[in-house]
């Protein structure tokens, strides 16, 4: 990587966002710089703040507002780094919204893809052109972005797809949830599956066009499963959480495949989980969530 370093963060207010900001932050040089971004200017400003006086805060750490579901933001953001910096170097896209048990699915729909796909999209877009040599590119996704996990005849839609065709699995999804059509097509109810398949073949699709130049380069873009992580997002969904991380353990292992000196082909453009490659077609419909949720 370059001796002077800029690295972004989506979602990071709080939780894993926040412990990714902390620990680049602790691991970088000092003139190195951390962009901690989100929607709301008071708490990026605040978590900023509060980052950059940790005792083991070493790079520079700014706050900027960032609406990681408006793509034209996202362009702007990614210009302006390549211009001023000749481009980024690490970019994690972390943003989700937040949903619970007891909310209507169908009624969320809209913003948790935006926040999830139109985001993670509009960042591989825009920010994959402007990744230097040696840079990191890494989508925060989960186990259940193997292709098993979704209804056999819904694979096509996303095996070996180019990312124009994931934007269109992702709005024919969508528009089958507003025509109340999902179900019979296929579609779990529960929106974090083909929400995260469609982030994993996203980044499937964009490092399939980059593989051999950035495995030249040192350069790798790849999705990353956390696991289990003890934050106000997910702790709703779990019983048992007596084997949950906590957000900066989640983040170590991540910081782990970011800062790694080398680059390990059989991770790139792949699902990685503690270091690694998970099987793309891995997976089961998880048909008893479905039962347990509100359509």
């Amino acid at each position: 990587m370059n001796a002077s370093r800029i690295a972004l963060v989506t979602g990071a207010n709080q939780g894993l966002g926040r412990a990714l900001v902390e620990g680049l932050a602790a691991r970088m040089e000092p003139d190195d710089l951390v962009l901690l971004t989100g929607r709301s200017h008071q708490r990026v400003t605040d978590a900023a703040r509060e980052v950059g006086r940790l005792p083991g805060t070493r790079a520079r750490v700014e706050g900027r507002v960032l609406d990681v579901t408006d793509p034209d933001a996202v362009g702007s953001l990614a210009e302006e780094l390549r211009s001023r910096h000749g481009g980024v170097d690490v970019v994690i896209s972390n943003a989700v919204a937040r949903l619970l048990p007891e909310e209507s699915q169908a009624a969320r729909a809209d913003e948790f893809i935006d926040v999830s796909n139109t985001a993670t999209h509009a960042i591989l877009r825009s920010f994959g052109p402007v990744l230097r040599p040696g840079g990191r590119l890494l989508v925060v996704a989960s186990s259940l972005g193997t292709l098993g996990h979704l209804d056999p005849r819904l694979h096509h839609l996303f095996d070996r797809a180019s990312l124009e065709q994931v934007e269109y699995a992702v709005e024919s999804w969508r528009s089958a949830i507003h025509n109340r059509t999902a179900q019979e097509g296929g579609w779990p109810v529960w929106l974090n599956v083909p929400s995260k398949v469609a982030q994993v073949a996203a980044v499937r699709a964009v490092a399939a066009e980059r593989r051999e130049r950035d495995l030249a380069t040192g350069t790798l873009i790849a999705s990353v499963c956390p696991g289990m992580v003890d934050t106000a997002t997910s702790r709703p969904w779990f019983s048992d959480y007596s084997h949950a991380q906590s957000p900066a353990k989640a983040a170590a292992a991540v910081l782990d495949l970011v800062l790694a000196e080398h680059v390990d082909p059989a991770l790139y453009g792949e699902l990685v989980r503690f270091g690694k490659a998970l099987t793309w077609r891995d997976g089961t419909p998880p048909v008893e969530q479905d039962r347990m949720l509100t359509p």
